[in-house]
C-alpha cells in the first residue's frame, strides 16, 4: 500500500539541502540492498537546485554513481545542448561532478537529433522505446525500476509537461509528445501518468507562496484533471518536500514541520 507524507522546511535553499541529502540516503540504502538503482529527474529551479546540492554535499560518495540508472520525467523540446533542456542543466549542476557510467544515462532525444528532427512526437516514441529496453516485471507496464522519481509542481498543479485539462491526462502510452505547452518552450516530451505512477517512490518538490494555491488544492481533493499533480503517486511511497510558504494554505496537522 502506497503511504503518503507530507515535509515543510523553513525555506527553498533548506527545502534544496534536505532533498538532496534525502535522496543521496534512499539511493544509497537501494543499492546497497539490491545492487543498481534508477532515478528519475525533473528541471525547473528548485530540482536543479536539489541537483546542485547533491553535488555540493560530501556524502555525496555513498551512492556508486556507475550503478545509477538516470531517466528525465519530462524534457523540452529544443537542440541539444540548449540550456532550456533539463538534462543540459543536471549535467551543469551535478552529473558532470560525478562519476557516472554515461551509458546509464538515458536523455531524451533532441530537435535536430536524426531520426527526429523537428517531430516531438518522434521523440516521444522514441524516448518509450527507450524505457521499454529496460522494462522490469515489478513496474508493470513497459518501464523500468525508477526507485525515485522527482517531480516539480507548477503554480497550476502540472507536473512533468502534464498540464491541466491536457488530454495527455488521459494518454496510456509511456511518454508523449506535447505541442502547444501553456509554458514555453511549446513542444516537449514527457512521461504519462501511468508512467509517473509506475515508480517505487515520487517525490513532489515545491517551494515559495505562489505555489501554495496548487498544493492546497492537490492535497485538499482536487480532481487530477484540474490539478494534475494530484495523481503523481508513487507505488510504495508518495512524498511531498515543500518549504513553509508552498505549505502555507495546509491545513494544521497535515504537514510535519522540520526543524529550522
Amino acid at each position: 500500500m502506497s503511504t503518503l507524507a507530507v515535509t515543510a522546511w523553513a525555506d527553498a535553499d533548506a527545502l534544496a539541502d534536505a532533498v538532496a541529502a534525502r535522496l543521496l540516503t534512499h539511493l544509497a540504502r537501494v543499492q546497497d540492498e539490491r545492487g543498481p538503482a534508477g532515478v528519475a529527474l525533473t528541471g525547473g529551479g528548485l530540482g536543479i537546485s536539489v541537483l546542485a546540492s547533491v553535488a555540493r554535499s560530501p556524502a555525496r560518495d555513498a551512492v556508486d554513481w556507475a550503478g545509477l540508472d538516470i531517466w528525465w520525467s519530462d524534457e523540452r523540446f529544443v537542440p541539444e545542448g540548449d540550456p532550456q533542456r533539463n538534462d543540459r542543466q543536471a549535467f551543469d549542476a551535478l552529473l558532470d561532478r560525478v562519476p557516472i557510467d554515461p551509458h546509464r544515462v538515458h536523455p531524451v532525444a533532441a530537435r535536430g537529433a536524426p531520426d527526429i528532427g523537428d517531430d516531438v512526437h518522434a521523440a516521444a516514441s522514441a524516448y518509450a522505446d527507450e524505457l521499454a529496453r529496460y522494462e522490469e516485471p515489478a513496474s508493470y507496464g513497459p518501464m523500468p525500476r525508477i526507485d525515485v522519481l522527482l517531480l516539480g509542481v507548477g503554480e497550476d498543479g502540472h507536473v512533468a509537461s502534464l498540464f491541466p485539462n491536457a488530454p495527455t491526462l488521459h494518454d496510456t502510452r509511456s511518454v508523449v509528445g506535447v505541442e502547444g505547452s501553456p509554458k514555453p518552450p511549446p513542444e516537449r516530451v514527457t512521461m504519462t501518468l501511468p508512467s509517473i505512477q509506475s515508480a517505487d517512490e515520487v517525490w513532489l518538490v515545491a517551494a515559495g507562496a505562489a505555489k501554495a494555491p496548487a498544493v492546497t488544492l492537490a492535497l485538499g481533493g482536487a480532481g487530477p484533471i484540474a490539478v494534475p499533480a494530484v495523481a503523481a503517486q508513487g507505488r510504495h511511497a508518495t512524498a511531498w518536500l515543500l518549504d513553509r510558504a508552498a505549505a502555507s494554505g495546509l491545513p494544521p496537522g497535515l504537514a510535519r514541520y522540520a526543524s529550522p
